[in-house]
């Protein structure tokens, strides 16, 4: 009886769980990964943030720097909001808003033509809104003659392996 006891204590002490955090809070952000992951540093634990909504240009993709240079310029140093609704992606990142300044960083991303918005998981009509003004303006990805979005290029890219 000991021994299962020691053993169920073993495994329960052992068990990594997922950093729960509340559905908002205040972070420092201290990197960005690309356009749509951030990591923030909340009370001394690093939370992968994957912006809700967007979905930014990939590596290789023409972009794909601005884009990661806008978000580090956005927020990279600051104290920030986290809006999420708790959910986590397969990669364990929380999926988020994040506000700096009553300003979203996920919003001004597909503003400024920075990122898409990103139809197959989000319904918004605010992103969808400004998804249409950036095309319509041809301002940053959508002033290139052809645009493959990042989702295509992945799908593409993993093809030929």
């Amino acid at each position: 009886m000991v021994k299962y006891i020691l053993v169920l204590f073993f495994l329960v002490t052992s068990c990594k769980v997922i950093n729960t955090t509340p559905d908002v809070f205040k972070a420092k952000v201290v990197k960005v990964r690309d356009g749509d992951t951030v990591e923030v540093l909340y009370r001394k634990t690093i939370v992968v943030i994957r912006l809700e909504h967007v979905d930014c240009p990939e590596r290789k993709q023409p972009y794909y720097k601005r884009a990661k240079k806008f978000a580090t310029e956005f927020c990279v140093g600051k104290r920030v909001k986290i809006v999420s609704k708790g959910k986590y992606d397969r990669y364990k990142r929380l999926i988020a808003e994040v506000v700096y300044k009553k300003k979203k960083l996920n919003q001004e991303l597909v503003k400024y033509g920075y990122a898409l918005h990103y139809k197959k998981y989000s319904k918004s009509q605010v992103y969808a809104n400004l998804e249409n003004e950036a095309h319509t303006a041809k301002i940053g990805m959508w002033s290139q003659e052809k645009l493959i979005e990042p989702w295509l290029y992945r799908k593409k890219r993993k093809k030929k392996k």
